[in-house]
């Protein structure tokens, strides 16, 4: 195959027989890692073949209906859950991944995160100097830019208006949309394609210029290996209907392979290719575990309209030694998302849903991995299931501390705003009046399935480091003890980021396209 031919995406339903294709470089994922290298590959001349295990969906297929959107566009039709269902899990499964499906928000890793990552793993040549120019580039072509105040939703100014109020640090955040119309629901797809997604951007470039080959319904089983050399990828074609595989396999023979399947999806690939690092594949994984507050207002906040997220603070990250920090944004509020992330029931979820327009919602999203005693969360196989993974979380004390202050400072901002009501997300909801109620929040109980975490934000799991006993792949992404096989997404981070992922992975991915195009040239 040439880099130069007609690139194309195919679906599952156009593939009736057994194919074998071969290229430079065979990506596993189409999401913000895999697609923007993917983009950098094919502008330096090599062939790609791209597998993305979900379906192909463009604007016409999206409605702005979440019982369409999830089943869809999610994994695990948006129900993905740790083992002990103690955290609900958001992640994209299609074209695009979760840039399809995310709500915009991009900020640049922090240089406090990646001095930590070069002090404590050895994690060398990774700077703000090297990947500020990967991040201009990357928020020129996205039209990343900070939302104007004047546009900023009901939902997002209560937060905006509650932090001005108690004189905390906040901002607006910037967001990768052109022309956008400020509908609120690009959790479900953006149906205008203003949302600068990798499915309107580096991916239709790619193909369009760069003769990318994207397998849509391609699901990625194992990595055959033999010695130091990744040899070629063995995938499952999927019906875009019933997501069930249809019999027919496609193999991709590759000079180099770079697994961009996102933290949950890498290392369990790696692992059914009989890859675990020494015991290392799957481990320390990282997920912002999110705390979230309801308030209810007199008048309309009508949280489903406008830009999902475009205040945040980052006053609590940095709360001192031993302690967690944790940052605060909003999320959008549509009715089955709400429903299904609060947790009153009976009379009480009547009443709360019949109050649906006068809800505001802020979230805390902590940033684990920084402790020295933090172990995240693990990845594994589940036997006998065919896609189903495993993740465990271990929740720590500093957490569940952090959690405590996070609910309380939440509270304070939206009464500073002009709440009447808050509630927390406890099985027993606790709800307050005033904000002089706080100490209710103490006496709440803190452990797993006592509170409503969730998280939108997987890290890990198949961590950059120098030293191959305690990470997965080295500085340049490359996997300890292969010549040719990368790890080229939010997996390879050592710790969470404190920031919404996307643009880290964004930059990262293209700066890491130099050193996977070295190794098919070497």
């Amino acid at each position: 195959m040439s880099a130069t031919q007609p690139g194309r995406i195919y679906t599952g339903d156009e593939l009736t027989q057994d194919t074998t294709v071969a290229c430079d470089v065979c990506i596993i994922g189409s999401g913000s890692g895999g697609s923007w290298l993917g983009h950098e590959l094919g502008a330096q001349g090599l062939s790609v073949v791209m597998l993305e295990e979900g379906g192909y969906h463009t604007r016409r297929d999206f409605d702005m209906t979440e019982a369409r959107a999830y089943p869809a566009l999610y994994q695990d039709l948006g129900n993905r859950t740790t083992d002990d269902l103690a955290i609900t899990l958001l992640q994209g499964r299609s074209v695009g991944g979760g840039t399809t499906v995310n709500w915009c928000s991009s900020f640049r890793t922090p240089k406090r995160i990646l001095d930590l990552w070069r002090e404590r793993y050895g994690v060398e040549g990774l700077d703000e100097k090297t990947l500020t120019p990967h991040w201009e580039a990357v928020e020129a072509r996205l039209n990343i830019r900070e939302w104007p105040l004047d546009r900023v939703n009901r939902n997002n100014h209560i937060l905006w208006n509650g932090l001005g109020q108690l004189g905390y640090q906040r901002g607006l955040i910037k967001r990768n949309v052109h022309q956008c119309a400020n509908l609120g629901y690009c959790g479900l797809g953006c149906p205008i394609d203003a949302k600068q997604s990798m499915l309107v951007t580096t991916l239709p470039d790619a193909v369009e210029k760069y003769g990318l080959q994207l397998y849509a319904n391609a699901s990625a089983r194992y990595v055959e290996h033999s010695g130091r050399r990744a040899r070629a990828v063995h995938a499952d074609i999927l019906n875009p209907v019933t997501d069930k595989p249809t019999g027919v396999k496609l193999t991709v023979n590759a000079k180099t392979v770079a697994v961009c399947g996102g933290a949950i999806n890498s290392p369990a690939l790696l692992l059914r290719s009989g890859i675990d690092g020494a015991g290392t594949v799957g481990k320390r994984t990282w997920l912002h575990p999110v705390a979230v507050m309801v308030a209810l207002f007199d008048e309309p906040v009508d949280g489903y309209a406008g830009a999902p997220q475009s205040v945040y603070s980052h006053h609590f990250e940095e709360r001192g030694v031993g302690k967690m920090g944790f940052f605060l944004e909003v999320p959008p509020i549509h009715p089955l998302l709400a429903s299904s992330v609060t947790t009153p029931t009976g009379a009480a979820m009547q009443e709360l849903m019949a109050n649906f327009t006068r809800l505001n919602a802020v979230i805390a999203l902590h940033t684990d991995g920084l402790l020295p005693e933090e172990e995240g969360g693990t990845v594994s196989l589940k036997r006998g299931a065919y896609s189903r993974i495993g993740l465990q979380y271990a929740f720590t004390p500093a957490f569940w501390e952090a959690c405590k202050e996070a609910c309380k400072e939440m509270a304070k901002v939206q009464f500073a705003a002009g709440a009447r009501r808050v509630m927390s997300l406890h099985d027993k909801p606790v709800v307050l009046d005033d904000v002089s109620q706080l100490g209710k929040l103490d006496a709440a109980p803190y452990a797993p399935l006592k509170v409503k975490v969730v998280t939108a934000h997987q890290m890990g799991g198949c961590a950059m480091g120098k030293n191959a006993a305690t990470s997965v792949v080295d500085a340049r992404l490359k996997l300890h003890g292969f010549d040719n096989l990368f790890v080229v997404d939010g997996s390879v981070f050592p710790t969470g980021l404190g920031v919404n992922p996307q643009l880290s992975i964004f930059g990262l991915a293209r700066w890491a396209a130099t050193h996977v195009a070295q190794s098919v040239h070497g």
